[in-house]
């Protein structure tokens, strides 16, 4: 809308069916949103306002709250239910804290989908092989780019712990610093919306695909979370003498017992499971386990202020606010019932059948399906609307035949 009517505070409304519109363009049926298809409210949040640096004419972007004319959040928006699962929190005197790891692939333009990603000529002429993992001057060839990356993220706020180059060609990682889930969800959504604006400029291509390319490690993001106390600010994962306490226990309890049920919100897209099924690091499981990354739920190595439970199911194509709703409600699950985790794991290990998670799309809404615990956390509404949009897009893969397909199976008898 026009800098004029923002600043009047003429209101934006918007259908109620968009927050359901599926990423090829379509949307579910009327009933999932209601028949009508009435307004929402979008209501700017005053802390998310930020002019876009990357712009040359002056533009502003505003991260709203989808609230229903009455005045209450919808039900369908993911921001709302995030605020929703701290409000429960807060109830309890808690306030849980989270940071985000993100990675991504940079490459060069792809204006042919049938055909791979590429990494892009860097400043020295040449395209990366795969060798700069974790050197000290693997982007020095994206220079430009970084440069005016690093530059957009001051302006915005975002500050940045560690940047690196990840195990993938043109792979690369951001840690944002730990806070407030809300705060975090919107700064990861503000850090890959300024990614793929910046690549643009620089002739590039961002792509945060879970697995974009064959072969080589998947893209994820990972969720750092621990808990403290509202009034004091102590971590209530470890007690006074530094050991873990029940409540650490019962969240770990919590992320398992919800884990398989919410694997669609965590790996929303057919290609999040090439990046679950083809494991670098990126376990298909519930396991939990001191410092093994072989497990979905990783406890860092920390000091007993900074414990926390990791969880690395998420993919870089997660949606941040219902990835961090869904993990954190969970981990809540767990708390109130006093729900115990399974034993740790250590080293190699097998998976048990019961920790065990969906490995397709498919799979991974059926379960949904019949997840009352689901419905109880985030309401029939979001849950049965979320299923109706993913399974349009699902069904949509299913209707293109791929190049596998015909050259493998074109000669069979």
């Amino acid at each position: 809308m026009t800098a004029e009517g923002f600043l009047e505070g003429r209101r934006l409304q918007l259908a109620r069916g968009v927050l359901l519109q599926c990423i090829m363009g379509g949307y579910p049926a009327a009933r999932f949103y209601g028949s009508d298809d009435g307004d929402l409210a979008l209501i700017a949040d005053p802390a998310q306002i930020h002019r876009l640096p990357w712009s040359d004419d002056p533009r502003a972007l505003a991260i709203c709250d989808a609230d229903e004319l009455s005045g209450e959040s919808s039900n369908l928006s993911t921001r709302g239910q995030l605020k929703k699962v701290i409000a429960r929190y807060a109830a309890r005197g808690l306030a849980p804290v989270v940071a985000t790891e993100l990675e991504f692939f940079v490459f060069a333009p792809n204006t042919d989908p049938t055909q791979p990603f590429r990494p892009p000529v860097g400043l020295d002429g040449r395209r990366e092989d795969g060798q700069s993992a974790f050197s000290v001057s693997s982007n020095n060839g994206l220079r430009p780019f970084f440069n005016e990356v690093y530059k957009c993220m001051a302006a915005l706020g975002l500050p940045r712990d560690t940047f690196m180059h990840e195990m993938g060609v043109s792979q690369f990682e951001i840690n944002l610093l730990h806070g407030d889930p809300l705060l975090l969800a919107d700064q990861t959504f503000l850090f890959k919306h300024l990614l793929k604006e910046v690549a643009l400029k620089h002739g590039l291509t961002v792509v945060c695909m879970a697995k974009p390319l064959a072969h080589t490690p998947g893209s994820s993001m990972h969720i750092h979370q621990s808990i403290v106390e509202t009034a004091s600010g102590k971590n209530v994962f470890s007690d006074a003498h530094g050991e873990p306490t029940a409540m650490f226990r019962h969240f770990i309890g919590g992320q398992q017992a919800g884990m398989a049920d919410f694997t669609a919100l965590f790996a929303p897209n057919v290609n999040s499971y090439q990046r679950l099924c083809h494991p670098y690091a990126s376990p298909n499981n519930a396991c939990w386990s001191h410092d093994n990354r072989a497990a979905g739920l990783r406890i860092p190595a920390s000091s007993p202020v900074a414990r926390r439970v990791e969880n690395r199911l998420p993919g870089a194509d997660a949606n941040p606010y219902l990835a961090i709703a869904a993990s954190l409600a969970a981990g809540l699950h767990g708390i109130e019932n006093e729900l115990e985790p399974s034993e740790a794991i250590q080293g190699e290990f097998a998976v048990p059948d019961n920790l065990a998670l969906p490995c397709t799309l498919h799979a991974a809404l059926e379960r949904l399906k019949r997840s009352q615990l689901a419905r109880e956390l985030f309401g029939q509404e979001f849950i049965e609307g979320y299923i109706a949009s993913k399974t349009m897009e699902l069904t949509s893969f299913f209707d293109e035949i791929t190049p596998w397909e015909r050259r493998v199976l074109a000669a069979q008898a």
